[in-house]
C-alpha cells in the first residue's frame, strides 16, 4: 500500500524553538531587574508593580510551557498513541497525525508511516505467499499420493497392465521433479530476500555459464559487457538464469543482453524472440506463482525471484513495450 504523506508546509525546526525558549528564559530576569530599577521601592510591602511583575513572569512561564507542549510533547505523545493504534488496528490506523509541531517531528512521522506501510505490506505478502506455497506443494503431493495408493491397491485378480503401471510411476516421477523445482525456487527466493554476500560481476563473466546451462538458446552480449555491477556472481547467475528459462518457456531461440553504463548505474536490456507477454498479463508477471506455462513446468516464481534479488542489491527490473515478437526487460543496477 502507498504510505500516507505528511502535508508539506513550513514548520519551525526544533533547534529554533529551543533557542527561542532559552532566550526568553534568559530575558526574564533582565526584564525584572530593569523593571525594579525604574520603580522606587518605598516600603517592605509588595507594591502593585511587584505583583504585576510576578504576574507577567508567571504568564510568560505558562506561555513557554504551552509552546513546548504544543510543538514537542503533544506531537510525540500523538505519535506514540498512533503506534499503539497501528499495533491494534493494522492498516486502517496508518494515517497522518493532526499536528506535527516541528520539522524534525514531521520527518520522523513520515519515516514512521513509510515503515509501518512496508511492514503491513510485508505481512500481507507473507500471508499470501504462504497460501500460494501451500497450494503449489499440495497439488503434486496429492497426485503422488493418489498414484501410490492406486499402485498399492492393485488387485491381483485384475492387475494393472505394464503400461498403466508405468504411467502412474511416470506421474510420480514428474510430480517429484516439480516439487524439487519448487523447493529450488523457494531457496533462491530466500537467498534473494536475505542477501549476505557482497561482490561484483559483469555480463562477460556469466555468459559462458549461461550458454552452458541453456544450450537451446543463442545467447549473446552487446555493449559494455565488461562493466562490473554491484551484484555478486551467484546472484547474477540466478537472475539471468531465471530470465533465460523464462524466455525458453516462451519458445525463444535467441537471447540478447545489451549493456550500457554511466558513472553511477548500469542498464541491461534483456531481449528474446519468444512468444512475448500479452497485454492482459503484463501487470501480473511479477506476482508470485503466476505462470502461463504451468503445464510445461513453469512455477511462476522466476520473475519474482529476479525482482527480489535485484531489489536486495539496489537494482530494479521492468517490462518494456515491444513492437514485434518477444519480450524485453530493462534491468537497472548500481555499478
Amino acid at each position: 500500500m502507498p504510505a500516507p504523506k505528511v502535508r508539506t508546509k513550513w514548520r519551525p525546526t526544533l533547534a529554533l524553538i529551543v533557542y527561542v525558549v532559552l532566550l526568553a528564559v534568559m530575558a526574564l530576569p533582565i526584564l525584572i531587574v530593569i523593571w525594579f530599577r525604574a520603580v522606587e521601592v518605598s516600603s517592605n510591602r509588595m507594591a502593585p508593580a511587584e505583583i504585576v511583575a510576578l504576574a507577567v513572569v508567571a504568564m510568560l512561564t505558562l506561555a513557554i510551557a504551552y509552546v513546548l507542549t504544543r510543538t514537542i510533547t503533544g506531537p510525540i505523545d500523538a505519535l506514540i498513541a498512533r503506534t499503539e493504534e497501528i499495533a491494534r488496528g493494522g492498516k486502517g490506523a496508518i494515517r497522518p497525525l493532526e499536528s506535527y509541531g516541528t520539522r524534525e517531528i514531521a520527518v520522523l512521522s513520515q519515516s514512521f508511516l513509510d515503515l509501518a506501510g512496508k511492514l503491513v505490506d510485508r505481512t500481507e505478502y507473507v500471508g499470501s505467499f504462504a497460501a500460494h506455497v501451500s497450494h503449489e506443494l499440495k497439488s503434486p503431493l496429492t497426485a503422488i499420493r493418489g498414484a501410490a495408493e492406486l499402485l498399492r491397491d492393485d488387485d491381483a485378480e485384475r492387475p494393472m497392465t505394464k503400461a498403466q503401471r508405468l504411467h502412474f510411476l511416470d506421474n510420480i516421477v514428474a510430480d517429484a521433479a516439480r516439487l524439487d523445482v519448487l523447493l529450488q525456487r523457494l531457496r533462491e527466493l530466500a537467498q534473494a530476500e536475505t542477501p549476505v554476500a557482497e561482490g561484483k560481476s559483469s555480463i562477460v563473466d556469466i555468459l559462458p555459464a549461461l550458454r552452458g546451462q541453456f544450450p537451446a538458446l543463442d545467447i549473446s552480449g552487446k555493449g559494455d559487457t565488461e562493466t562490473s555491477v554491484a551484484l555478486p556472481r551467484e546472484a547474477a547467475d540466478i537472475v539471468f538464469a531465471n530470465l533465460a528459462e523464462n524466455a525458453l518457456q516462451q519458445g525463444a531461440t535467441l537471447l540478447e543482453l545489451s549493456v550500457s553504463a554511466d558513472a553511477r548505474t548500469t542498464v541491461i536490456l534483456v531481449r528474446d524472440d519468444g512468444g512475448g507477454i500479452s497485454e492482459a498479463n503484463r501487470q501480473r508477471i511479477f506476482q508470485p506463482f503466476f505462470s502461463t506455462r504451468r503445464e510445461q513446468g513453469g512455477t511462476g516464481m522466476g520473475l519474482g525471484i529476479v525482482r527480489a534479488m535485484l531489489s536486495a542489491h539496489g537494482g530494479t527490473i521492468r517490462l518494456l513495450q515491444t513492437a514485434g515478437a518477444g519480450a524485453e526487460f530493462e534491468i537497472t543496477i548500481p555499478v
